[in-house]
């Protein structure tokens, strides 16, 4: 008969903790509330787990972002070969802003490609991409105009962002988004013309983590 010794010694020992997987996005935006607050909310309604959203307060010009976008991934990375520990990189990095007439838009935009870096560029401005919740383009604006219209529908926007009023059309607004671009691209119009808006690749980029979690 078997000693209760020798069962002990057969039970399997305790693994060695460890951390379940994240994809850690870097998102690099100029708004401190208004694209800060629309990111954070979505990140929430999302409810996922495997998925790490930093958004650094910095704030500046077009290039002084992805300037910024830089030095955090640079940090990341050399500190995942410090520490031998891979889920500390970025798996994506998103520089956020707005067309305008930025002198240094188009540096800004090389040298996010350069770095392999995403960018989701709204003309006018980002106000554009909330408005799509609730309705079709108006067609090109002034970025003025662009936020009045969205507080035809959110009063409160500037000082807030009522994401719960934004959550059930964020399917609509993805599918606008991508018919303004549609049309940029068949009118043969320079990318960023007004009216588009890229934000809704951040949005899909988000939105396939939470998708392959309800698969699993």
């Amino acid at each position: 008969m078997p000693s209760k010794q020798r069962d002990r010694q057969r039970q399997p020992g305790r693994r060695k903790p460890s951390r379940d997987p994240k994809r850690r996005l870097l998102v690099v935006c100029e708004g401190e509330v208004t694209e800060r607050g629309y990111i954070l909310g979505l990140q929430r309604h999302l409810s996922n787990p495997a998925l790490e959203v930093v958004i650094p307060r910095k704030h500046g010009d077009p290039l002084h972002l992805v300037q910024e976008a830089k030095k955090y991934f640079l940090q990341a990375s050399n500190e995942s070969r410090r520490s031998g520990d891979s889920l500390v990189r970025f798996d994506e990095v998103w520089c956020i802003f707005d067309r305008d007439q930025h002198e240094r838009f188009d540096d800004a935009c090389q040298m996010a490609r350069d770095n392999h870096f995403h960018l989701a560029v709204s003309n006018p401005c980002f106000e554009l991409w909330i408005l799509l919740h609730f309705r079709e383009s108006p067609g090109a604006r002034h970025r003025k105009e662009v936020v009045t219209l969205v507080r035809e529908f959110l009063p409160s926007y500037g000082k807030y962002i009522e994401f719960a009023k934004l959550a059930p059309s964020i399917d609509q607004a993805v599918e606008r988004a991508q018919r303004l671009e549609t049309a940029c691209i068949e009118e043969g119009l320079p990318a960023f013309s007004n009216p588009s808006t890229g934000f809704y690749s951040l949005v899909q980029s988000m939105q396939q983590d939470a998708e392959h979690l309800l698969r699993t």
